[in-house]
């Protein structure tokens, strides 16, 4: 039975800018045609089983929050190709780019949405969701803009109700504040244990992992990655 669409909290703008430099035509071509074939309204009721939502049949959910320009996601669905993956980024170029690349090589285990990711949270059924990634987010450097960081006390409630039991929120940034306060929160959330026994655990990259141009910017300038996960209880 589908479940009533749930309307979404208010909440601080959690990203930037929406666009970037113009898009070319055949990416805005690209983009309109392919969020038209794999973009998700949130205007219909959520189905209760979300595997039902791609074209290819898959056995899991997970979701990527911010994919940037989508390398890590593209990887990522190709090497499990028994995943669904539900894509999200606001920046109309990065969504642009990577609609362009699945247009090239389609992927029959990838959803998009290009809103506000507390929108798609909110609009997900309880325990319907086998993994988030939140991949580099915009760390939101001044303390002013703390409060705009993805990670806080109301998202990671979201990612609690959507999470199954046993699944994993897993986040890489290479910004030390940012890392310490995800840290602190998830920590302090019931929902959420840390999973690392020491500092190697989160200096490794995950498993299957590949490199984005925003971590090889990192490498290059001195800072270090760091890849916390998290198990949802």
């Amino acid at each position: 039975m589908e479940q009533e669409p749930r309307r979404s909290r208010s909440t601080e703008a959690f990203f930037g800018r929406r666009r970037g430099k113009p898009i070319r035509p055949y990416q805005a071509e690209a983009l309109e045609q392919g969020l038209a074939r794999l973009g998700i309204d949130l205007g219909v009721a959520a189905p209760a089983d979300l595997r039902t939502m791609f074209e290819a049949e898959v056995s899991k959910v997970r979701l990527e929050i911010g994919f940037g320009g989508g390398e890590h996601l593209r990887h990522i669905a190709a090497n499990n190709a028994d995943d669904g993956f539900i894509g999200i980024e606001p920046f109309v170029n990065g969504m642009a780019k990577m609609a362009a690349a699945l247009h090239e090589k389609p992927l029959a285990n990838i959803r998009l949405y290009d809103e506000d990711a507390t929108q798609l949270l909110d609009w997900l059924p309880e325990a319907s969701v086998d993994g988030i990634d939140l991949l580099y987010p915009d760390p939101w450097r001044k303390r002013k803009h703390w409060k705009r960081r993805f990670v806080s006390p109301v998202n990671l409630d979201r990612f609690a109700r959507v999470l199954k039991s046993g699944a994993k929120f897993r986040f890489a940034s290479d910004i030390d504040t940012y890392v310490n306060w995800t840290l602190q929160h998830c920590r302090a959330h019931p929902a959420f244990d840390w999973q690392a026994a020491d500092a190697k655990d989160w200096h490794t990259p995950y498993e299957g992992w590949t490199r984005t141009r925003y971590e090889a910017k990192a490498i290059r300038e001195n800072r270090t990655p760091a890849y916390l996960t998290f198990v949802r209880t």
